[in-house]
């Protein structure tokens, strides 16, 4: 039987993809040591939705807790299963700004070591499968901050003429910018994820994600703002809001939109690819129209507070131009918009989130 290798398993992507590949006939492999646990607190742990995939799945989903960091157990899975893997989803990652401040060479050794690992491991015992990595938009730092935007009402907006309005594409540079320690270690990566694609001619893509989301995201303060921001106005807990007067601009795009586009490339993989993927303007919000569409859903206002000083390399206006991947991939398109995001989110785990208020 044909296998997909899923890193990062239990996570929002990883698991997504599980689903997805398991119903479309594969065995799936999930590598999953719930390092999301340790970022973000039990409450952001992934052991339930690993669980839940298990017993879901029992005869077509393997979980292995096994550390993408740990070379030698990488390699010995791959060997294990040379020409059976079809197709590496690499979705493992510590996600966040502020925790890779707090512990760098954790963010550094996961996001790029990990990836190493993986891309040693495909060349050795799989080199023509389709190798998707989960990269960031924070490889490009905080050049967006530089975009000549206008203050509207609810939201930055750039101009109608500007070249980057409907969103922006891959020449945008990643130099002489802050990129947050963890915009340093995804960019590592994602470099790599190419370099690999174009020295040993593998089948390589980095999808550059904005806000990734949907109703299986662990949603935390420090990671996952959609979720987290429902989950607020659910519970009544207080929610911050760092910088720019809650105008930033982020594009949103569902995990299963987004999977989608993993699914499209492995039935047509290209070497080195490299997209800007996410809701581009047709899912896009700033944190206040969020805020207001999160209220609207629930029916009840959320306890939320400004901080004036944003985290650091975070973006001002980020919404991406997907048009490239939709170019080369007719069959892609988006089927979620913020409003239908949120709706799903609420609807999913209302009932959970109200038993704990």
């Amino acid at each position: 039987m044909a296998t997909v290798v899923v890193t990062g398993s239990g996570g929002l992507i990883g698991s997504e993809s599980v689903t997805r590949f398991v119903e479309a006939g594969y065995d799936v492999i999930g590598l999953e040591n719930d390092m999301r646990a340790r970022f973000f607190g039990a409450e952001a742990s992934t052991r339930p939705v690993s669980v839940r995939l298990t017993e879901a799945y029992p005869d077509a989903f393997r979980w292995l807790e096994l550390d993408i960091r740990d070379a030698d157990a990488v390699m010995r899975l791959f060997a294990a299963e040379e020409g059976r893997i079809e197709l590496v989803v690499h979705a493992a990652a510590q996600p966040s700004h502020d925790w890779a401040a707090s512990d760098p060479q954790t963010d550094f050794t996961v996001n790029a070591q990990g990836t190493l690992n993986l891309l040693e491991a495909v060349r050795h015992h799989a080199p023509d499968t389709p190798f998707a990595f989960c990269s960031t938009n924070k490889v490009y730092g905080d050049t967006p901050n530089h975009l000549p935007l206008e203050e509207r009402e609810l939201r930055l907006e750039l101009p109608e003429d500007h070249r980057y309005h409907g969103g922006i594409d891959t020449t945008m540079s990643i130099d002489r910018s802050m990129h947050s320690l963890f915009g340093v270690s995804k960019a590592a990566a994602d470099l790599m994820v190419q370099e690999y694609g174009r020295y040993f001619q593998i089948p390589t893509v980095c999808f550059r994600g904005g806000c990734l989301t949907g109703p299986d995201h662990a949603g935390a303060q420090l990671h996952g703002f959609l979720a987290y921001l429902m989950r607020c106005t659910v519970t009544g807990d207080p929610y911050t809001v760092f910088g720019y007067d809650g105008k930033q601009v982020r594009d949103n795009i569902h995990s299963a939109d987004f999977v989608g586009a993993i699914a499209e490339f492995q039935r047509a993989p290209r070497v080195a690819a490299v997209y800007n993927m996410g809701g581009g303007r047709e899912s896009n919000c700033s944190m206040l129209e969020a805020i207001a569409t999160c209220e609207e859903i629930a029916g009840r206002e959320l306890a939320w507070e400004l901080v004036d000083r944003p985290r650091m390399g975070d973006h001002r206006w980020w919404i991406s131009d997907t048009a490239e991947f939709a170019t080369d991939y007719p069959g892609w398109r988006l089927t979620y918009d913020v409003p239908a995001i949120l709706r799903e989110i609420f609807e999913r785990n209302v009932e959970a989130w109200s038993s704990r208020v």
